[in-house]
């Protein structure tokens, strides 16, 4: 009991001794601990002095009222951020690119023509007003989020489940955007939109077989389609072609066998009037220019006196072969 009492004095002893010391510490270090804020490079700090808008900092080293008189929250005004819609991707660490869980709910959407679709997307944005961010939506996250849907849904609402699908996603895209930036403007929540992207347009599970035979079904008729269209193409143009060919052939021949006709006329004429001032002369001419022009093609010859009464009634040319009388 002595021991334990001496102890107890020693304590008390050493407390006097250092407590104003100790105290002081722990006060230094408090005093750090609430006055001291790093701002990281993609941050800016924004400071509340007993819970009403002070200023907002810079990256940095900064300092602020300690004993909790001033607050600071930190915003990450040069980061992307997005939001994911229809499913959820998992950290690095995981095994599983996506989780496994059911977001159904608020990938649902019924299209224009009241068919169903299962329409995953994601929405890349930034804060650019941090005052905004926190001030003027209580939740902006959750609001984003419950923006992002409404968009989203009325964007796909007004089309058909064909164009979602197929041909206007893009389109589904660049609205539910605009739409989305439209809205965030409105609200004044601090938030630029930078991309909205559709990550992945589905049938619902129980009639996706169903969707997937129609498009196949469409899909072989565009390709019929498109083969057809390539045979026309090839065919047409050369049938119009051949036709044109023909029928510049046939005009050739035509103008050629009109020239003939004309010049042979002509040189008829020509000739008749001849004959009319010489008939004689004329017809001997005609008979010996024609003479002229049949005999080479004749070949072999032997020509005989009509009367047979000269003295040569033979006259040979070359062999005996072929006689004309």
């Amino acid at each position: 009991m002595a021991d334990f009492d001496q102890q107890m004095a020693y304590y008390r002893y050493l407390l006097e001794k250092h407590g104003k010391k100790v105290l002081l510490g722990l006060f230094l270090l408090i005093l750090a601990l609430t006055s001291i804020r790093t701002v990281g490079p993609e941050e800016e700090g924004v400071v509340l002095n007993l819970g009403h808008y002070s200023r907002t900092v810079r990256p940095g080293l900064n300092f602020i009222a300690p004993f909790g008189i001033e607050t600071m929250y930190k915003i990450p005004v040069q980061r992307q951020l997005k939001h994911e819609f229809g499913f959820r991707t998992n950290d690095e660490r995981s095994s599983d690119r996506y989780s496994d869980g059911d977001f159904s709910l608020e990938s649902s959407m019924l299209s224009g023509d009241l068919n169903m679709a299962d329409v995953e997307w994601v929405v890349q944005y930034r804060i650019v007003n941090s005052f905004q961010y926190l001030f003027r939506v209580k939740d902006p996250e959750r609001s984003l989020r419950d923006m992002s849907e409404s968009a989203m849904r009325k964007i796909v609402g007004d089309r058909t489940v064909n164009e979602v699908l197929t041909i206007g996603r893009q389109e589904v895209a660049t609205q539910a955007e605009v739409l989305l930036q439209q809205l965030c403007d409105e609200y004044q929540n601090g938030i630029r939109i930078d991309q909205v992207v559709l990550q992945d347009v589905n049938p619902p599970a129980p009639v996706k077989p169903s969707f997937n035979g129609v498009n196949q079904a469409q899909q072989e008729r565009e390709t019929l389609i498109n083969k057809a269209e390539s045979e026309y193409n090839s065919v047409i143009p050369r049938a119009r072609g051949e036709a044109r060919e023909t029928i510049q052939l046939a005009e050739a021949y035509a103008l050629k066998r009109i020239n003939g006709a004309t010049g042979d006329a002509a040189r008829f004429e020509a000739l008749y009037e001849e004959y009319i001032k010489a008939p004689d002369v004329t017809k001997k001419r005609i008979y010996l220019e024609t003479m002229e022009r049949l005999l080479p093609k004749i070949g072999n010859k032997t020509i005989v006196d009509e009367k047979g009464n000269n003295v040569l009634p033979l006259l040979e040319l070359g062999n005996k072969k072929t006689a004309t009388k």
